[in-house]
């Protein structure tokens, strides 16, 4: 039987934030857990499935590689704690959601250390730097480790101690009715440890907010919606834990005169009665300037002349797309009355020969025709 998608499991969207995705799977993870359904198989399986998809869409790679590939991007076989033996303990699954969901710190490991939190950028390029590629300055606001504390939060010269309250663990077992629930320590937050003598930088917090710059390389070939992943460049991690990641999105700017679709580029060239009735050369727009086609005589609106290789590269490799330049035949306006008179010479004579010189014009009357007497059958 095929997996069911992950979004649909937890009953979220697929840009849910993170917090409703813990949301949704403490709610479903209450209601089916082993525990308060002794032998129900049904609910055994749900939670198995809420659990798995947890463990995929609260870990940033995952949940990346899973909304590329889906279940073949993932390996979920430890999904969400589960091992060959059985069931991971009910207050542990809670105190880490809740934990999680209050800023809570223990982690799965047990240990004091929290890697720093994942930050994301929205990355504004014009047409022409998506398609060619740029080297962009961004600032970002961070957390960075204090420096003058070395990322501890106590005072040089101390250290932090072990907190009586948890022991250390970063975590109190609490008894709520039938669960017995694993929360967050309230004296030292999760940390395990408390500060008495803080660091006068940071104020005992072990980071400081800080604005860095980065020179962000984009590819060329990159488009709307895009997204890079610079490693190490989030949020510091707390008690020199490592630092989160920084993910910049690509927002790509309206074109005045290109459109995209996937590879290639589009453009729309107004071509003038005169024109498109006797043919000759015209210039159309590149992004790497003008280029000259010539236009067979007689051509009509929506005629469509492709130009090979003048399109958007591939990311990483493989062959540049087409501009694609579509004809659009402009009717004259503000005439003069010699230029009327010349137009309805030009008309006399097309009509005198029938319907020669227009032959869509005459297979659409018939159809017409055929339409409505088919009407009056």
């Amino acid at each position: 039987m095929a997996k069911r998608d992950y979004y649909d499991v937890l009953g979220v969207n697929r840009g849910a934030a993170e917090a409703d995705v813990k949301k949704a799977y403490r709610r479903l993870a209450m209601k089916h857990h082993p525990d308060r359904n002794p032998g129900n198989t049904e609910a055994e399986e749900k939670f198995k499935e809420a659990s798995e998809a947890y463990e995929v869409l609260t870990d940033a790679e995952k949940r990346e590689r899973y909304d590329r590939f889906g279940h073949a991007g993932v390996d979920a076989a430890g999904a969400a704690g589960f091992n060959a033996g059985g069931f991971q303990d009910i207050g542990d699954i809670f105190g880490d959601v809740f934990g999680d969901i209050f800023g809570g710190g223990r982690g799965r490991g047990g240990s004091s250390t929290r890697r720093g939190a994942d930050l994301q950028y929205t990355l504004d390029l014009t047409l022409e730097q998506a398609v060619r590629g740029d080297s962009v300055e961004i600032t970002v606001p961070t957390l960075a480790s204090c420096e003058k504390c070395d990322g501890s939060g106590a005072r040089p010269g101390t250290k932090p101690s072990r907190c009586g309250q948890c022991n250390g663990r970063g975590q109190v077992r609490v008894s709520q009715g039938f669960f017995s629930l694993q929360q967050t320590c309230p004296r030292c937050r999760g940390a395990g440890e408390v500060i008495r003598d803080p660091c006068s930088a940071c104020g005992g917090r072990g980071r400081v907010e800080q604005r860095k710059t980065l020179s962000v390389r984009v590819p060329p070939g990159v488009d709307d919606g895009n997204r890079m992943r610079l490693s190490g460049e989030g949020q510091a991690g707390f008690n020199g834990a490592p630092p989160g990641d920084l993910y910049v999105q690509m927002r790509v700017a309206e074109h005045s005169i290109f459109s995209r679709d996937d590879q290639n580029l589009y453009c729309e060239v107004p071509l003038s009665f005169t024109d498109a009735a006797l043919g000759g050369d015209i210039e159309v727009p590149t992004l790497d300037g003008r280029v000259k086609i010539k236009v067979p005589p007689e051509t009509q609106t929506g005629k469509m002349f492709r130009l090979r290789g003048r399109g958007v590269p591939s990311v990483g490799a493989g062959a540049t797309g087409d501009l694609l330049c579509r004809v659009v035949v402009e009717t004259p306006v503000r005439l003069s009355e010699k230029q009327k008179g010349i137009l309805r010479e030009l008309k006399a004579s097309l009509k005198a020969n029938g319907d020669k010189h227009s032959p869509q014009e005459k297979g659409w009357f018939e159809s017409v025709k055929a339409f409505f007497d088919g009407l009056t059958k």
